[in-house]
This record gives C-alpha cells, structure tokens and sequence, in this order.
C-alpha cells in the first residue's frame, strides 16, 4: 500500500482526552489509515492511503484541508505543523493572564492567610465577587469555551471538568450570597474557584515553558541551517538565499562560517566542527576531494565546495526528520494511557456526582457537599496523564541526538533497554573497514592490474583494498565490461579479452576450481587470520588459478573497551563475519571476543536468518536481540533484529549508498563509527523507559490518591487546584532531566 503521511499542529488540547478526541475525528476522514497525536508537541502525524486518494479525486492540499477542517470541528485549532519549532518570544511570554489572575486572587486569599495567624477578616461579599468574577469568566473563558467543544462532541477533557468545578463553585457563592439575610455574615467560595482558575493557568503556562525545553533538539537542528550560501560564479562571488542553492554549484565557505549544504571540497583545506552531526567534539581535517555536511562550521580555511545535496536531500534534513518522527510517534506503552483517558472523564463525573450525593445524604449541606464535589472535579484532570510518555521521548531522543545517536522509531527507544544481546557485524562496525592487500610487493603486476581492472566501479572495501594497491605502483588499468557482482561471493568480468573471477574461498570451492599450489597458500594465509581471495581466469580448459590475495583490517580504536563495557552491562556478544572462520577468530581474539561467540562463513543473505536464530536459541527461551551494521548487505538483518543500530560513517547523499540503506532499516543510527555509542544508545532507552514509568507511576498514582482525599472532605478546591498543576508541571520537569544525560 502506498502510504503518505503530513503532520498537523493542533492548539487547545489539554489532557490526553483532547488528544483522544482528535485522533478519532482525524481517523474518520477518508483515506486516513493512521493518526497518532502527541500532547507535548501538540501535533498529529497522519498516515493516508495515496491510491485511495487518487480514486476518490482528491489531491494532497484537498485532503489536508479536511484533515485541518476536522480538527476545527472537533474544536480544536489547527496550527501550523512547525508551531513549536519556532524561536520562543521571551521567557515570559504569555504570562500576562496568569498575573491578572494573581493580582485579582490576592486579595481574596489574604483573609484566609490572616485567619492562620488569628486574624478574623472578611471582604465584602461585593467585593469577593467583583475580583473573583472576572476571573472566572474572562481568564476562565478558555476553559468553557473547550468544555463547551467537548461536550458537542459527546466526550469530555480537562477543560470541561474545571469549568464545571469552578462554575459550581462561584455559582454556590452567589446563590448564598444573594439568599442570606441581610447584614448576615455568610462563609463563600468565590476565592476557590477564581484560585483554582490561576493555578491551572499558571500549570499550562509552566508546562508551555517545559515544553519548548523539550523540544530545543529539534530548534537547535534548524538553527544551523545558514539562511544564505556564497555561491561562486563567472562574474565572482554572489550571495543567494540558500532556497535558491542548486546541485552543482560552487560554494564558497569562509573561516567560521556554517556550510550551506552537503558537498565536496574542491579547493582549499581546513579544520571542520562536526559535533552537531556526530557529537564528536574535536575537529576534522578535510582537504581536496573530502566529504563536507550542510551545518557543519568551518574552522581556520577558506575552502570552496561542489554542492552534491540540497534541500531535503542533505544529512541534516534527513537529521531532522528522524527526530521529528521519533518524537511524532506514539510509544507501546501509551496505548495503556489512550485506554484509561477514554473513560477517565466520565467516570470522574460519576464519582462526583456521587461525592455530592454522598455528602448530602450523610447529612451535610448542599454547600459543603458541592465544594466537596468541587474538589474531585479540580484534583481529577488528566494532564499530567497525558504527557507522561511523550514528554519524556522528547527529551530522550533530543539529548541523545545531541551526542549522535538518532532514534527515529519510539518503539525502538522502549525495547532498546531490554536487550540480552548485541550481534556485530565485523567488517567497518568493529573494525576499521578499510583493509589493505597484504605482501602486494609481491603479487605479479600482471595479476594485480587484473584484479584492479575488474574491481573498478565497486564500493567493497576489499576493491578499495585492491586499487589502492594497484595506484601505489602506478598500473595502467583495463577498462572491465560484463561486470557482475555475486552477493557473498565475489565478481566476474572481463578484462582485457579474459573472463576472469575474484572472490573468496568459499566460492572456489563451489566452481569447484581445480587444487594447486594456491590451496597451501591460501590455507597459511588464512592460519594468520587473513581474509583470502582468489583471482582465477575461465579458459577453455576450465577454470585456472592465478594469484591469490591477503586482505588485513584493523579494530576500531577504543573497540575491545566498549565491548568489554556492553560485557559489564551483562549482555551476550557476537560477531557475525563472512569471512573464513582463521581471520574470523583472528580478529575477534584482537577485539577481546571468545570463539564462541564468533559465527564466521555467513552470507549476506543468511545474516537475518541467524539473528532470527539468536532471538530463539535452541533451549526455547527468548533473547532480546540488537543487530549492529553499516553495510547494504546488513539492512535484512537490521530489520529482522528487534532493535537495529545502524552505523553512519556521515557522507553526502548519493555518495554512501549502502550506509543509506543501513540507516534506512535501523530504528537506532549512531552518526559517528563508535562502538561505545551502542551502550549510550541502551543506556538513554533505559532511562527513558524509566521517566516514562515514573511518570505514568505518579500521574496515576495522583488521581488514586487525590480523588478519594477530595471525596473524603480533606482536600478543599484550592488545594486540589494547586495539586493538578503541580502534577503536570513536575511530569514535565521529571522528563526534562534527562537533558542532563551523557553517554
């Protein structure tokens, strides 16, 4: 099914009720396939059938018009998508109504503090109601005017159980206040509700606060776009909007300046800070022919650069859309809270209801048994429900971003944490991925032109390995034609007028190539822990062996550390090499792995199949497996593991393609080749889990105990007014700390 997707700011939601809500009035329109709509971020991400689409005679703009039209009509603002991602106006922006309200409650709250300290002083009743009035229905009219939406809509949120708390409230003060003799001396209620109205206002705008903290991973990554690019042309140097940057132009960078877009360095050297891509603080060389990223900051050189990706196309947008889909996504675990927010209003209703009957059945006045029921009205709303998970997948994926690990799948982010075991591929994840040719001094020129000839054109480090050898000693190459490449074995073609083979061991044995000198070589060759190949020509006679070849590689720097660290965490390593189980074992005792833990001959193809077998091991129990790649040949793997790290070595677009395939199947990229990034990406999924529990703990642990206090009598409405606030805004701080993490 051919599926696209848009994402739709939404302004007025309040509770996970209003997120509810939406979803249901976004998923009847036709087409939609999915919606899932995040609190925090105050957005919907919509997924729709594109083939339905076109059958029904609707484009992308109609239908996103309805998806906006819909979100109107379920009374709620549609917004643009990016609302948040907007530079803050100030640190107290929007707070002029909280002040108003703490102005006009001031003096309705002071009587009730001097009363603590033996002083018995009254208001007036006029004047309570003159300052707790505007209050209620002018700094409250947010309130009704959401409740009113909700009920039209057959459901309700957190706005519409304040209004009715509150307005019960003031409605009670003035009942008593106009119907007590005069000159009597009557007890009201008006400071609870215009009180309880502050205090919500003063949560929303703390929570608004946190909010925009959450989400300055995601502003941070905009900022570096450069809003302009120096584009060098025949009459010099011009300035352009970067909008009106295209491929192949030639960029001029100057010292301190951010590059405008992904490329390739064409004159010039200098230092390059990449720490917003990798999160590796120190700066990289590049030179002539380097790879440059849209973002980075150039250091002491002036350099020019051929644009090779722009737009949407370059890492960084694609940087930014991983995060934003990570933290449009809605978690597992948050279809528990969708469940309980579906029936949480009205049942809080019905509790309140009874509360007053309750009261007023035991004996009590009405008055008494309405602030009672007041209570559990106020101390009932479902807000801080509502951004327990999402609040914390904000500052989980931003801050791990921040240290270039990208978590594009909120699944992925909750499972992360319980893995038992972490399977490597070897070649570029725990080694360095660019082997050299052993003793090429030695090989023949004739054969070495050979192999480079038929290696031109290939992106296998191995070929790399072989032209590298082949430019050392400055050989004329062939022009290869009938090149075929043969997954998990080698290539075929022909060069200079013979069809020649080169690939591993393995393959040898399947063409069944007649045994020579070259066995004996290539065995000894393998007891040192090399990776062998075998150059063999397809003659006439059958197939004649020429030359064989030794590749070595090196471990990552730091590697047998962070494998050592992911064996402290009580985790189960592998290594799974295509190479022959010598240099398989090899590599591995340099990496500090034991030979058990080393699975060697595997094809690409049976990659997944082995990570399937991992997850269920032949004494039936069940692992929880994460599969660590960088190649084209470890996407099935990748998708097949429970949870995929990709590692991206950064490159431009088109440039990496089997590094953008890996990334592609993986929920989890590591932007930088470390090893140890794969026990901080663990490390954040843990402790992400844990904010999410421990918000979900107190945020239903809140309304447990709140609601039976309220209903008992021990809670007054100002003091569960102040408590629902706090619950919200102390969600949002308990998530907000993870912005202190560090891998």
């Amino acid at each position: 099914m051919n599926e696209l997707s848009c994402d739709i700011g939404i302004g007025g939601m309040t509770c996970a009720t209003c997120a509810t809500r939406v979803e249901r009035a976004l998923g009847k329109v036709l087409g939609v396939q999915s919606v899932s709509v995040n609190l925090a971020t105050e957005s919907a991400r919509v997924m729709w059938d594109a083939s339905l689409l076109l059958s029904g005679g609707l484009d992308q703009p109609g239908l996103q018009a309805r998806l906006r039209r819909a979100v109107r009509e379920a009374g709620y603002e549609p917004l643009a998508a990016d609302h948040f991602e907007l530079p803050p106006t100030g640190a107290w922006a929007g707070f002029a109504p909280v002040a108003i309200g703490l102005l006009l409650c001031t003096p309705l709250v002071l009587p009730m503090l001097a009363e603590a300290f033996g002083q018995h002083v009254m208001l007036p009743a006029l004047w309570q109601f003159l300052l707790a009035t505007p209050v209620q229905f002018i700094l409250g009219a947010r309130f009704y005017k959401a409740g009113w939406q909700a009920l039209l809509a057959g459901s309700g949120n957190m706005d519409l159980l304040v209004a009715l708390g509150t307005t019960a409230g003031w409605a009670l003060s003035v009942w008593l206040w106009l119907s007590a003799p005069t000159g009597a001396m009557v007890h009201l209620y008006f400071e609870g509700s215009a009180v309880v109205i502050t205090l919500v206002l003063l949560g929303k705008w703390l929570e608004v606060r946190a909010k925009r903290q959450a989400t300055d991973a995601i502003r941070a990554l905009h900022a570096l776009r450069p809003e302009r690019a120096r584009v060098l042309g025949v009459d010099g140097e011009m300035e352009i909007p970067i909008d009106e940057l295209l491929v192949a132009d030639r960029v001029v960078v100057l010292p301190g300046e951010r590059f405008a877009a992904d490329g390739v360095v064409l004159e010039g050297q200098t230092q390059v800070d990449e720490s917003m891509l990798t999160g590796e603080p120190l700066p990289v060389s590049k030179s002539v022919n380097d790879v440059v990223t849209g973002g980075s900051i150039n250091g002491e050189g002036r350099v020019v650069v051929h644009v090779r990706a722009i737009g949407t196309a370059t890492v960084l947008a694609n940087i930014i859309r991983w995060v934003e889909d990570a933290q449009a996504a809605k978690a597992p675990i948050q279809r528990l809270v969708d469940q309980v927010s579906a029936v949480f209003v009205p049942v809080v209703l019905v509790l309140a209801v009874c509360t007053l009957g309750g009261w007023w059945w035991t004996g009590h006045s009405v008055a008494v048994s309405l602030i009672h029921a007041v209570a559990v009205l106020v101390i009932a709303c479902p807000c801080a429900l509502g951004l327990a998970t999402p609040a914390a997948i904000m500052a989980g994926t931003g801050v791990a971003a921040k240290f270039g690990i990208l978590i594009k799948d909120a699944q992925a982010l909750e499972v992360a944490h319980r893995v038992d075991t972490v399977a490597f591929d070897k070649t570029g994840t725990l080694t360095v991925g660019q082997p050299r040719l052993l003793h090429g001094d030695t090989l023949s020129d004739r054969c070495l032109t050979w192999a480079a000839s038929l290696q031109r054109g290939s992106e296998h480090p191995l070929a790399h390995a072989v032209l590298q050898a082949a430019n050392d000693k400055g050989l004329l190459l062939y022009a290869p034609t009938d090149v075929r490449a043969v997954p998990g074995y080698g290539s075929e073609g022909t060069v200079d007028g013979r069809v020649l083979l080169l690939g591993s061991l393995r393959w040898m044995a399947v063409l069944q190539v007649p045994e020579g000198p070259w066995c004996a070589q290539a065995a000894s060759l393998q007891d040192q822990g090399a990776t062998v190949s075998v150059l063999v020509e397809r003659t006439a006679q059958g197939l004649l062996a020429h030359a064989v070849l030794a590749f070595g590689d090196e471990p990552k720097p730091g590697v047998q550390a962070a494998l050592a660290q992911l064996r402290e965490r009580g985790l189960r390593l592998v290594m799974i090499s295509g190479d022959n189980l010598g240099a398989a074992h090899a590599m591995a005792a340099r990496l500090g792995l034991r030979p058990d833990e080393v699975h060697a001959n595997v094809m690409p193809a049976d990659k997944a199949a082995l990570v399937r077998q991992l997850q269920h091991n032949a004494k039936g129990r069940s692992h929880v497996v994460a599969f660590v790649g960088d190649g084209i040949n470890d996407a099935p793997a990748l998708a097949s593991a429970d949870v995929g790290l990709a590692m991206a070595n950064v490159r431009v677009h088109g440039q990496g393609g089997g590094t953008d395939v890996a990334m592609n199947a993986a929920g989890i990229t590591l932007m930088r080749g470390d090893v140890a990034l794969v026990a901080g990406a663990l490390d954040i999924s843990a402790r992400t889990v844990a904010k999410i529990r421990q918000n979900l703990f107190w945020a239903f642990a809140y309304n447990a105990a709140g609601i039976p206090l309220a209903a008992l009598g021990y809670l007054s409405p100002v003091v569960a007014g102040a408590a629902m606030a706090l619950s919200s805004v102390s969600v949002m701080t308990n998530a907000l700390l993870l912005k202190r993490w560090q891998p």
